[in-house]
């Protein structure tokens, strides 16, 4: 099986990130993982600390820790794929993991964050892109249906947060959301906790939105007592 954590974060881009890129796809390896999926935080403090420079330089900052890891992956034989964590200006507290972009998704697209999570789905939708709610059930959030999202996180590996994953399932099978689980990585404690399991080996972030897209891969969950669907 071709094991992948959709969810995690670099030092280099998330202000919460406390491992280097090249740690983390060291990491990965040693814990078996075929892929990693750089979710690093999008939202509008991100871009807003960069100051006055042009939105194209922006994103090659924001993409430092990807491209990093995507070095460090070449190297060690861990695919590395780019996703984000995108947060909305002036909606609420949610977060949402967007997979199936490119870099140059990005730059043509600036400040994603003033859509709103409605106004990001029609364009997600027109591109093929696959948007799951990251934790929909931590304190603040509001877990969002299938006119808003593809899917939700139903495990999330992350433990210093009250991610509440048993509801997560429940709540993901009662509105027919598709599923994933991921470790959240900021640090080492959170290296693969999560994840999920493919029958085949892909090679593009693209792939991977279209697999969620159309079908419930497998979760991987590192520790059984924390699988939430038991």
């Amino acid at each position: 099986m071709f094991r992948i954590d959709p969810h995690v974060h670099t030092r280099e881009t998330s202000p919460c990130g406390r491992l280097s890129a090249e740690e983390l796809v060291r990491l990965y390896k040693v814990s078996n993982y075929d892929a990693i999926v750089i979710t690093d935080h999008y939202y509008r403090n991100c871009f807003d600390i960069m100051g006055d420079l042009p939105w194209e330089d922006k994103i090659h900052k924001f993409l430092y820790g990807y491209r990093n890891a995507l070095i460090a992956g070449r190297k060690l034989g861990v695919k590395v794929f780019l996703g984000m964590e995108i947060s909305f200006l002036d909606e609420n507290s949610n977060d949402y993991l967007v997979y199936g972009m490119d870099p140059e998704f990005l730059i043509e697209n600036p400040q994603l964050y003033t859509l709103g999570i409605l106004g990001f789905r029609i364009l997600a939708d027109s591109l093929g892109l696959a948007v799951f709610q990251a934790h929909p059930f931590r304190p603040r959030m509001i877990p969002m249906g299938k006119t808003a999202v593809h899917g939700c996180e139903v495990y999330n590996g992350n433990p210093r947060q009250e991610s509440q994953n048993h509801l997560a399932v429940a709540f993901a099978a009662r509105e027919g959301l598709r599923q994933i689980a991921g470790s959240d990585c900021h640090q080492s404690d959170d290296v693969g906790k999560g994840g999920i399991l493919l029958p085949e080996s892909i090679d593009l972030s693209s792939q991977l939105a279209g697999i969620l897209l159309t079908r419930d891969p497998d979760l991987y969950i590192r520790d059984p007592e924390e699988d939430p669907r038991e």
